[in-house]
């Protein structure tokens, strides 16, 4: 018997590339959108990717998509009856599903009680368990007490893992080698899990050596049907974050798919499961997987597993949820070819990841793959929110095919703005261990260093570059011409610059009005330039040509060389450059955000390295310490204060004080 719920017109409840890929859909379909925003997104992609928009809040960004009453009356405003919740914010959040249903609105996901069954990740266990689904090793109980979670750790053993009762997205989790370490990781933990998801319960779960984090796709309807769409591979992950998803999974073979399928059904079952919904497990060195929790959303990576099977799974979600059954058993899903990605984020690898908020000057995405972006040129990237900016997806007939493909895509991006980590994902794909298929989730943290440097060859080159460019422009500037033709002056000509963090000499001397002789670091170098335009240069460096696109912003040069971004300034008129490890006791802010916490006040003392201020962007808290030994002479900012890139937060006097 049906038991449709149609609907009209989607408020999507989230933003960015999740909100116009959900859009994008709907439309196909015949679906009217309604996208909503805070102040800081009114002129963001996503809104103008739906046919409407509501706005649902002011100056706190990240609270307005998480206010459920401010979502529920856009709703009613705009008439909308049907929610889709995307990913993040309030996806996974089982009140804001009954308040849609309650409202008489048709959630476009699982239950209110589907979700709030999984959320709670000791209850989840439990109930696994009880299906004979296996699970890691742990203490999910209800004692909460130090003591006794100490306790339960030491019959564990360590290293062992603390996780948020309440967490996912790898908020509220803690690493812990050895006891001395436990309390001071549980309180951290605690605090996290409070501040991401208003609950500060854990669990311990020992840790399994080297594992791999294979996750199964499955879809239900309302009428009892549940399908798996096979694997997906996201073992690449960083600070529990992942960085690559693939499909299928190079560790699985087509007997381990199905029994894992088969788990991972039992799991949907036990609730009734409608929609979409991802079951993640740990898989150990020798095959045997282990439950980590079900996600009751549709998933960052699901488009790899679109890329294999050739459905749109946002699709099935608005099918399912307006009553439609499923249509598909599980014979008929195929798996074709192999799909990977990457994860682009607003983030600085060569400064420990840390996010960066900016404006994006230049943006082109490649040709030839599959990308997610809700991005254009001059478009805000807010600190109030994660730091993915992007996704590339690329599919190949095989692994090497789609990973040769992504890694020339990524080469291809032209993402001029805030630092992102389109370098680092090109380093990952070309690794070998990754290359081979062999990538556990130690990876990244085992080849960090190979990953994340900068080739000296390179180095020469960009800085060969910047120079030539930051001459041209001020020469430009002068002669307001638009083409190579002498640009540069016909006498030598010294520069200092500062090329992405360190001070670098150059000497040009223009040899005609094409082409100029460049010494750096006691090497000479004929270069030619043989066409620059607003924001794309074409160079000839010793008879190697490449085109350089560029952009200049607030003083500073960006460029892309090779997939990687460098930045200079002009410094040949800063007669003077700090010494290292020299400092004048300020205390800078390092990335755009909210103070969430203030360690210490003015008029103490305070030791190198202490901590004085901690920020949170991104999702991410970043702690600013002591520079030197000394007095804290001065704190300049205050819990829940928004602060900028740079902005002074304390000073540390270093003279003794009486």
């Amino acid at each position: 018997m049906s038991r449709a719920t149609p609907f009209h017109k989607i408020l999507i409840a989230n933003r960015s590339e999740i909100a116009v890929r959900i859009a994008r859909t709907a439309r196909e379909l015949g679906y009217r959108t309604v996208a909503v925003y805070s102040d800081i997104d009114v002129d963001a992609v996503h809104v103008a990717a739906c046919d409407e928009a509501m706005h649902i809040g002011g100056t706190a960004a990240q609270q307005s998509y998480l206010n459920i009453d401010n979502l529920l009356a856009a709703a009613r405003r705009s008439g909308a009856d049907a929610v889709h919740p995307g990913y993040g914010f309030l996806a996974e959040n089982a009140s804001f599903a009954a308040a849609c249903r309650d409202a008489g609105l048709v959630f476009i996901g699982p239950s209110p009680e589907a979700i709030a069954a999984m959320g709670d990740k000791a209850r989840a266990k439990q109930r696994m368990r009880e299906v004979g689904i296996p699970c890691i090793p742990g203490y999910d109980g209800d004692a909460q007490d130090d003591a006794a979670l100490a306790a339960e750790a030491q019959k564990i053993g360590y290293p062992l893992m603390i996780k948020a009762s309440a967490g996912g997205g790898g908020r509220g989790i803690r690493r812990v080698i050895s006891p001395g370490e436990f309390s001071v990781a549980l309180k951290s933990a605690r605090s996290e899990a409070q501040t991401a998801f208003g609950d500060s319960r854990i669990i311990l779960e020992k840790i399994i050596a080297a594992p791999r984090h294979v996750e199964i796709q499955v879809f239900g309807d309302r009428y009892g049907r549940l399908i798996h769409l096979g694997e997906r591979d996201c073992s690449v992950q960083r600070r529990y974050q992942k960085v690559v998803e693939e499909a299928p999974s190079p560790a699985v073979n087509a007997n381990l798919r199905e029994t894992m399928g088969q788990a991972a059904l039992r799991a949907a079952e036990t609730l009734h499961y409608e929609g979409a919904g991802t079951v993640e497990f740990l898989l150990d060195s020798d095959q045997r997987f282990y439950f980590m929790e079900m996600n009751t959303r549709l998933q960052v990576e699901h488009t790899v597993t679109e890329e294999i099977t050739g459905l749109d799974l946002v699709e099935l979600q608005l099918r399912v949820a307006a009553g439609e059954p499923l249509g598909i058993e599980q014979k008929d899903i195929h798996y074709t070819g192999h799909a990977i990605q990457v994860r682009v984020c607003s983030e600085d690898p060569q400064e420990n990841f840390l996010p960066q908020g900016g404006r994006m000057h230049a943006w082109q995405p490649p040709r030839g793959i599959r990308v997610e972006h809700a991005l254009k040129n001059g478009v805000l990237i807010a600190s109030n929110y994660d730091s993915m900016i992007a996704k590339l997806i690329a599919k190949g007939r095989h692994r090497d095919d789609a990973r040769r493909r992504l890694i020339l895509a990524l080469e291809d991006l032209v993402a001029l703005g805030p630092p992102t980590n389109q370098s680092f994902l090109a380093q990952c794909l070309r690794h070998p261990v990754f290359a081979s298929g062999a990538a556990t989730t130690s990876f990244i943290d085992d080849a960090i260093d190979e990953l994340t440097i900068v080739p000296e060859s390179q180095r020469r080159c960009a800085a060969i570059i910047a120079a030539v460019l930051l001459a041209s422009a001020g020469e430009r500037r002068k002669t307001a011409r638009a083409t190579a033709d002498g640009l540069l002056s016909r006498h030598p000509t010294r520069w200092e610059l500062e090329l992405d963090g360190a001070l670098v000499a150059a000497t040009l001397h223009s040899l005609t009005p094409h082409t100029t002789e460049v010494r750096l670091e006691g090497h000479t170098q004929r270069v030619t330039l043989r066409s620059i335009d607003a924001d794309l240069s074409r160079f000839d460096i010793e008879g190697h040509c490449f085109d350089v696109p560029y952009v200049f912003t607030e003083g500073e040069l960006q460029f892309r060389l090779s997939g990687q971004v460098h930045r200079a300034h002009d410094r040949s008129h800063h007669s003077v450059m700090r010494e290292e490890g020299s400092h004048d006791g300020r205390i800078h802010a390092y990335m755009a955000g909210r103070v969430v916490a203030v360690h210490a006040h003015a008029g103490e003392n305070v030791s190198r390295g202490q901590a004085l201020v901690t920020i949170e962007a991104m999702k991410i808290e970043h702690t600013h310490m002591a520079p030197t030994d000394g007095t804290l002479a001065a704190v300049l900012v205050e819990t829940n204060q928004q602060v900028t890139l740079r902005q002074v937060l304390a000073e540390v006097s270093t003279q003794a004080t009486a």
